[in-house]
């Protein structure tokens, strides 16, 4: 590496010190979690301000505040940092060759994948599979997962997609609320709390233009960031809801909750199996892959 190379690189000590204060602004908060002195923080970042020849904060009086100058070269230099702590990690662990980590939607995760493993787990013992919460998309390489479940349309940057399938949503409710409240037509639903998930807050409106039913009727109502929540809201009597049919199986099979019409929605997206290419090359992801898509196959 040439001097101007080394000149590139400040000090991973000052870097780390620097975003902690750039993420709390405030060095005596930063030097409480880099577990330093609030003076040793405060000598690391003029170590970098020197470096860069270049102020990263606003100084009044005891207080510091990012400039327009921190606040992007925060930006810019976390990830890097995200990333050799992840590549770090993954060469202290050495981990498996037959060991994958996927992150998966909650609600899908609870209701499809999980009670699936043990199938997976008879059929290749070999594998271990361990499994994550993720609702948002995120950098699965810096985040050191193999895959990641997506709903929606094939658009997640820079990973293959193989297409699982399509949700199937209905209507249901507990069987209480309808012993309270008359539900004959969909235009009855109107009259009860309707329960929505957070992401999908237009199902309703368009499960209510496809009954014919007025697309100027009122479908807003509470609103569950995760499907399971709707689900039991709706198993406490709380409204009626629209959801996926495959997540919802164990209550319709105990009665907890009932179908009110035989009208499903079909989700315009689909839930997707997303990887980095280069996952193929390991055999026990490649084995992983052939065996979910196989199971969204089988239904």
């Amino acid at each position: 590496m040439d001097e101007r190379s080394r000149r590139l690189l400040p000090p991973i000590g000052a870097l780390q010190s620097f975003l902690a204060a750039a993420r709390h602004e405030s060095f005596s908060r930063a030097a409480d979690e880099v577990g330093l002195t609030q003076s040793a923080i405060s000598r690391q970042i003029a170590v970098l301000e020197d470096w860069l020849q270049t102020e990263l904060f606003d100084r009044v009086g005891r207080s510091v505040t990012l400039n327009p100058a921190g606040r992007g070269y925060a930006e810019a230099i976390a990830p890097a940092l995200a990333a050799i702590r992840v590549a770090t990690a993954r060469v202290i662990a050495r981990p498996d060759e037959n060991a994958l980590s996927i992150a998966t939607l909650p609600s899908f995760g609870m209701r499809w994948l999980a009670p699936r493993l043990g199938r997976l787990t008879r059929d290749m013992p070999e594998l271990v599979i361990n499994v994550a919460a993720r609702v948002h998309e995120f950098d699965i390489d810096a985040e050191g997962f193999d895959a990641a479940i997506h709903f929606g349309a094939p658009t997640w940057h820079g990973v293959e997609h193989d297409p699982l399938f399509r949700e199937q949503s209905i209507v249901v409710s507990a069987p209480g609320l309808l012993a309270e409240r008359r539900i004959e037509t969909p235009d009855d639903l109107l009259q009860v709390p309707l329960l929505a998930q957070a992401e999908r807050r237009g199902a309703w409106r368009q499960w209510f233009a496809a009954a014919g039913v007025d697309e100027g009727a009122k479908t807003e109502g509470p609103v569950f960031e995760h499907f399971l929540m709707a689900a039991q809201a709706a198993v406490g009597g709380a409204g009626a809801a629209l959801l996926p049919e495959f997540m919802i199986e164990p209550e319709l099979e105990s009665g907890a909750l009932v179908r009110l019409f035989d009208q499903p929605l079909e989700s315009e997206g689909s839930y997707y199996l997303v990887y980095p290419a280069d996952r193929l090359t390991r055999p026990a992801f490649a084995r992983f892959r052939a065996w979910i898509l196989a199971e969204a196959a089988t239904g």
